[in-house]
């Protein structure tokens, strides 16, 4: 009889998740634009959410600050308004009452000092000190990036830059116009708050998928061996929405899609994928190892931002059967107007582990439907040692969806059954919803990353030094095409999959996009 000891062939032992016991401290946040969109949208659901949840500690406080004339009770009364218009549960009196009675209101100008000494007054009153003694003081900028200079300026004029609070400084992004721009925001910022007290924060990081690429990659033994040239023939990333600019025109005509979503969201998630393992995992360490590849993006001149990189603006068309608008038609837009609501472009990372492999990035506006996912095609086996009726172009993909379904598959080529070899693919697939037992709780991003905010954990926060490099990744692209007007906008229709030179894109490599 064969020693079978120390087989590991044996089900494996199931653990049990306890529910996550957080720690944290009395604080007080104040939002500035806080009766604004972002804050009745996003901000202000989400804290009666982990409110609801008792994730928030006995005492807390919420000032709105913003320019309208208002009281406390008809802030509360705006509040409770957003919760139930984009809430998701219902506002039960009990849950309602304990947030209600944390909530405040200041109002005041931006650029106004005597704005910032009526709400230190209002932090005086309302701001309960923790364990150590100290104020807790979270600032969110929920304002647009216009405004941030002036709130800087005048801040220290409160009394809060004081031993006796202990502040942090949530940003939203975007994080400047440019690296230029970003560096002048920071010199402004750093002078009265430290880097260990600014959280920049970025939505797309506070998804559970985006959090588990790391879990997945640095956790299994099987796939981080194959994590390289070697292996991998190239990697994907589409973030495609259906939606059009809604009522963001303005915003949209002085950033378009590059300073929208790829200088920031789509730079994080190639680095997620292409980043070395760190020595830990404390925030600075990954972050360490992210900046790492933003250095190392092959710097693009001129010509090769006109062969790789490929801009679109979406037509008029037809999405889920509905007729839409094409940009230049969208309200508050100019009919000649030159800004991208479509990229595509072509990376490489110089280092050891990627060279060679090129990474294709794609997102926009209007497109065939909303999708945000990673794709690891590997190469194929040296060989074509099976017949196979079916185009399999790449017979082992590996897929990690963000939205709007999270999933892992993986894509295999396995015998079809039958007499003859005929190869024939098949997906392992892993949804979040449907595979995960028990009563699982799913994080909002805003909700993960607001109590990230008020444990002090920046894992998932964005360096200064980062964010400098992210711009000077995307700066040259955006510097061409702005001082290169496109000849030929709108270049698609929407309710496709963009314009035909990023099909070109990869056909030319002999690849193509895994969706189209």
């Amino acid at each position: 009889m064969s020693d079978d000891s120390n087989s590991n062939s044996g089900p494996s032992v199931v653990c049990e998740i306890l529910p996550e016991k957080y720690s944290i401290e009395p604080f007080t946040m104040v939002i500035f634009g806080g009766s604004g969109d972002l804050s009745r949208r996003k901000l202000l659901p989400t804290l009666f959410h982990l409110c609801r949840d008792q994730n928030l500690p006995d005492d807390f406080a919420i000032i709105g600050f913003a320019s309208t004339e208002r009281s406390d009770e008809e802030y509360r009364e705006l509040v409770r308004k957003a919760i139930e218009e984009f809430g998701e549960f219902t506002v039960h009196p009990e849950c309602w009452e304990k947030f209600n009675k944390s909530l405040y209101y200041v109002a005041g100008a931006f650029d106004d000092k005597k704005s910032y000494e009526k709400l230190s007054q209002r932090l005086e009153e309302v701001a309960v000190p923790g364990l150590k003694g100290e104020k807790q003081v979270l600032y969110y900028m929920a304002v647009p990036p216009q405004f941030l200079p002036a709130i800087f300026q005048n801040l220290p004029h409160c009394t809060m830059c004081t031993g006796e609070f202990n502040e942090r400084l949530i940003i939203e992004k975007p994080f400047g116009r440019d690296r230029e721009s970003a560096a002048e925001l920071n010199t402004l910022v750093s002078r009265d708050f430290k880097e260990n007290q600014i959280y920049r924060i970025d939505h797309y990081l506070g998804k559970e998928t985006v959090q588990n690429i790391m879990f997945f990659r640095f956790a299994n033994s099987i796939f981080e061996p194959l994590w390289n040239r070697r292996y991998i023939d190239h990697v994907q990333i589409t973030v495609a929405e259906s939606l059009g600019i809604e009522n963001r025109a303005r915003f949209y005509e002085k950033s378009g899609v590059v300073r929208d979503i790829v200088q920031n969201h789509m730079m994080q998630l190639l680095a997620l994928v292409a980043m070395e393992p760190p020595i830990g995992f404390e925030a600075d360490y990954i972050r360490n190892e992210k900046l790492k590849v933003f250095l190392t993006i092959r710097p693009m001149d001129n010509d090769y931002i006109d062969r790789y990189m490929v801009r679109g603006q979406y037509a008029e068309g037809e999405i889920k059967g509905k007729q839409v608008p094409s940009y230049h038609d969208e309200e508050d837009i100019d009919d000649k107007s030159q800004t991208p609501t479509f990229f595509a472009g072509k990376f490489h990372i110089d280092n050891w582990r990627w060279a060679g492999v090129p990474f294709y990035l794609r997102t926009g506006k209007r497109l065939n439907k909303r999708i945000t996912e990673i794709s690891i095609h590997f190469k194929q086996p040296p060989l074509r040692l099976f017949s196979s009726t079916c185009d399999i172009s790449d017979p082992n993909v590996l897929v990690l969806g963000v939205q709007p379904h999270e999933e892992i598959s993986l894509h295999l080529g396995v015998k079809h059954p039958g007499i003859g070899n005929q190869l024939y693919p098949v997906n392992m697939n892993f949804n979040y919803e449907q595979d995960l037992q028990g009563d699982i709780h799913f994080p909002l991003p805003y909700e993960r990353l607001l109590l990230d905010c008020m444990k002090g954990d920046q894992t998932l926060f964005a360096r200064q030094d980062s964010i400098e490099a992210m711009w000077e990744v995307v700066d040259p692209i955006i510097n061409r095409w702005e001082n290169t007007p496109a000849p030929e906008f709108p270049n698609y229709r929407a309710g496709t999959w963009g314009p035909d030179k990023a099909d070109q894109l990869t056909t030319d490599d002999g690849r193509q996009w895994r969706i189209r």
